[in-house]
């Protein structure tokens, strides 16, 4: 165990956490909604500091990212717990663990350990992924410092309901993140337990402190896939760069939501194709590859420039951040 950060002690061994937008009040000997952090004694403390469930090599295109080093690889870690309860997670058995057992599994990894696998690996990146990484902070944020003194790139893939302090305290070593933008207020509450301000202040923070985003939509028929809703989306992505990526996936009936069917591509190109018309320069499909809808093309000629099949690139014709056709700079972290 290690002692929790952003946390206010509040008498009583009662104790206030900040570290995501839920801000729990914890009673000594109980656990906060995330389940990995537990007051005892009146202290907080993060039960899943280094045990790790999950370390594997992943395509950077996987997290999705699209505009941040393509073709790189990046070494991806987890524990169990998530501050979310989506019902379609794809990732339950980590995520949710905790809130079905007492015990919090792991392999027990130091960050030293980590950034020289990522090293040993050939990573250009480190990704905190696979469930929310916020509710392993301190773990990150002590591999995030490590890897960034050896030039290592550090990552995100996150459901944006970190608290705004811990933003601001990570952000100085998170070099890309992908949030989730889910839904609107209804769907947060209903399908995942949390709410949609919180979300849209991490995107704006993170933009504002410099942090690559992109921005990743399960579309889910009958729950978040009306007009109202993306059109929703994506006004908030003009508002605060239509140069962010927004990755449109497909869903696939999983967990506890299994009363729709997979999400029909006529409704993720329909997405993609009014986020580019109403001005989002870069959209792309997910979990349909071959479909085109992967692809980059210069948002001012209209040249293909990256083409994906899955997680593999066939080509790329950005160099040095530019269209070889037409020189238009590319929005990205291309290296």
């Amino acid at each position: 165990m290690k002692e929790a950060q952003f946390y206010e002690k509040l008498g009583d061994q009662t104790v206030k956490c900040f570290l995501c937008a839920h801000h729990c009040l914890i009673s000594e000997g109980k656990r906060g909604l995330c389940a990995v952090r537990e007051n005892k004694g009146g202290v907080l403390y993060s039960l899943v500091y280094g045990k790790l469930v999950s370390m594997n090599v992943d395509p950077i295109e996987k997290k999705p990212l699209f505009h941040f080093y393509p073709k790189s690889k990046s070494f991806s870690i987890s524990t169990v717990g998530c501050n979310f309860r989506c019902k379609h997670c794809q990732n339950y058995d980590i995520s949710q663990y905790p809130r079905r057992y007492k015990d919090i599994p792991g392999e027990n990894v130091s960050p030293q350990t980590v950034v020289e696998a990522a090293e040993r690996a050939g990573c250009k990146s480190i990704s905190y992924t696979y469930t929310e990484p916020t509710i392993f902070f301190e773990f990150a944020y002590e591999c995030a410092q490590l890897a960034h003194e050896r030039g290592i790139k550090n990552v995100f893939v996150s459901n944006g309901y970190t608290g705004l302090d811990a933003v601001k305290t990570i952000a100085q070593f998170l070099d890309g993140n992908n949030i989730d933008l889910k839904g609107d207020d209804e769907f947060y509450k209903k399908i995942c337990g949390a709410r949609l301000q919180p979300v849209l202040d991490t995107i704006k923070l993170m933009k504002e402190l410099g942090v690559w985003l992109e921005i990743t939509t399960l579309i889910i028929p009958s729950y978040n896939d009306s007009e109202k809703t993306i059109n929703g989306i994506i006004d908030f992505i003009l508002s605060v760069d239509p140069a962010i990526p927004w990755h449109v996936s497909q869903f696939y009936p999983t967990h506890e939501l299994l009363d729709q069917p997979r999400t029909p591509l006529k409704t993720l190109m329909r997405a993609r194709e009014t986020g580019l018309r109403r001005g989002i320069k870069y959209v792309y499909t997910g979990n349909v590859p071959g479909e085109g809808g992967e692809n980059t093309y210069c948002p001012k000629c209209g040249e293909l420039l990256i083409e994906r099949l899955g997680y593999l690139i066939t080509q790329n014709k950005i160099e040095g951040g530019r269209c070889l056709k037409c020189e238009e700079s590319i929005d990205g972290v291309w290296g």
